[in-house]
């Protein structure tokens, strides 16, 4: 079994160290490289984890709940309404104007996409 042993100076690593070319001929052979560490206080010094992944699709272990089912109609919804807000060229100009005057202050949206968020949140939920 390999080992990994990372340099004193590194606290923590999480994350792909290797992605998989989805593009390439062989991305089918290819494996994910993720790995873990931490150094945290505790009894068990095997703070580390190496994980290999293929480009298989991932089977859930359980159902999708109610919950799940509600959360994913809702950000349809909001798509729907930000995609068609965005090419409404009867509301374009005055978005543009309330973007623009709102996006210095305190808590505005930095982004058009995340002001149009902003809006569909509020029509969508009424929120």
């Amino acid at each position: 079994m390999a080992k990994a042993e990372y340099a004193d100076m590194i606290k923590t690593v999480s994350g792909a160290l290797t992605k998989i070319n989805k593009k390439s001929p062989h991305a089918a052979d290819q494996k994910m490289v993720l790995a873990t560490h931490r150094v945290a206080e505790s009894t068990n010094p095997n703070c580390s984890r190496i994980y290999l992944r293929g480009i298989g699709a991932v089977t859930r272990s359980t159902p999708v709940s109610d919950h799940e089912i509600e959360i994913r109609t809702l950000f349809t919804e909001r798509l729907e309404w930000v995609n068609a807000r965005a090419k409404n060229l009867t509301t374009l100009s005055q978005d543009q104007v309330a973007y623009l005057a709102q996006k210095d202050q305190p808590g505005g949206a930095k982004t058009w996409k995340s002001y149009l968020w902003k809006l569909a949140k509020a029509a969508v939920t009424g929120e």
